[in-house]
């Protein structure tokens, strides 16, 4: 029994290959090292006979591929090649491997410029597409909003105050004493620096107009962007993944109405409500520091109040209350909506729902005070 292994190329127009012998891994460091020799010769035209190959087995189909290329190996498994039918299988399913096993040519190398610029606009687009994601369910939610004020069978009472006592009265002691803390460093950085000008007494105005105009509103929207978009965005999100939010709508159910509704009511309602506190604890605040560092009595401190602060400062704060509430809801439920579905999209959209709401909120303030000074407010 010849157990040798072999090709051989015929000339002829085209050349013909002729495989021949044992092609199994006993003959592998044979054919490999003849192979190695001839490979470069050999051209993508070629006819192969197979009728003097004797045996084969995967070792061989890795070198008959090794030997003819990848394409050239897979045309020898089709019905116009003389292989026997039990071996082209096996070459068809070495050459397939090999051909997974090709490492892909890298991608030219481009300029850092080229790269930022692409790393540019693929971010825009895609603030782009979360804007215009935001507008439609801003949309969806006002419409629904509006639908159900005329139908008092749909209000959810219920729902709404639950909401009301998690997001309003549970976050007061936070609110409170974060402004309150505020409000003595205000007051502590006021009367360091109006000491220079012998107006210490104008420490109660600083305290008094930033907090009315501008902190007690804003510290209490971030701490709902963290605290409330963040809690609306992990539980619709977890409703998400668990395809409860599929199910509400199998019921022939609104989402939106059922989900989304009650939140933005509570917050609608919560938000005023902690502002008032936050202005309250921040002017207590600054009337402590003042009180033990300026020797400005409470009563004193009050009467300056009255005095120097008009009630518009007050009205001016409060009217960014619901705005922000509006917008911290929407964008917690919103970014909850689009949780696709594992641990991980959870985490990632409650992130994003923060950093939303903590920018839009900040951006809605910036613009309210550059139109408030415009109007001479």
């Amino acid at each position: 029994m010849n157990t040798t292994a072999t090709f051989r190329l015929e000339a002829s127009s085209p050349p013909i290959l002729h495989v021949e012998g044992d092609w199994t891994l006993h003959n592998y460091r044979q054919l490999s090292r003849q192979i190695a020799e001839q490979r470069p010769t050999l051209g993508t035209d070629l006819a192969l006979r197979f009728s003097a190959l004797s045996a084969f087995d995967t070792v061989g189909a890795k070198l008959l591929v090794d030997l003819l290329g990848v394409p050239l190996a897979l045309q020898q498994t089709t019905d116009l090649s003389d292989l026997p039918h039990a071996w082209r299988g096996l070459l068809a399913a070495v050459a397939e491997a090999k051909a997974i096993a090709i490492p892909k040519a890298p991608k030219p190398r481009q300029a850092w410029i080229t790269d930022m610029l692409a790393q540019v606009g693929a971010t825009m687009l895609s603030q782009r597409a979360c804007a215009l994601g935001l507008l439609g369910f801003t949309g969806l939610c006002l419409q629904t909003l509006l639908g159900s004020l005329w139908r008092p069978s749909r209000w959810r009472i219920t729902a709404v105050v639950a909401q009301i006592e998690q997001t309003g009265l549970d976050a007061v002691p936070i609110v409170s004493l974060l402004t309150f803390m505020v409000g003595a460093v205000v007051a502590f950085l006021g009367a360091t620096v109006l000491a220079n000008f012998g107006a210490s007494i104008y420490t109660v105005d600083l305290v008094a107009f930033s907090f009315l105009r501008e902190f007690a509103v804003l510290l209490t929207a971030i701490l709902m962007a963290g605290r409330t978009a963040s809690s609306f965005t992990a539980q619709i999100g977890s409703m998400k993944a668990n395809q409860e939010i599929d199910a509400i709508r199998a019921l022939g159910l609104d989402p939106v109405q059922l989900l989304v509704l009650p939140r933005i009511i509570a917050l609608l309602v919560a938000m005023p409500a902690l502002t008032f506190v936050a202005m309250l604890s921040g002017l207590f605040g600054g009337a402590m520091v003042c009180a033990l560092s300026l020797d400005i009595s409470p009563a004193m401190f009050l009467s300056l109040l009255q005095q120097d602060v008009g009630i518009l400062h007050f009205v001016l704060g409060m009217v960014k209350a619901p705005l922000f509430a509006l917008v911290v809801a929407i964008i917690g439920c919103n970014e909850g909506f689009k949780v696709s579905g594992s641990a991980q999209s959870v985490g990632q959209h409650t992130t994003s729902s923060v950093v939303q709401s903590i920018f839009v909120v900040i951006l809605l303030d910036a613009l309210a005070a550059l139109f408030f000074m415009e109007m001479g407010w």
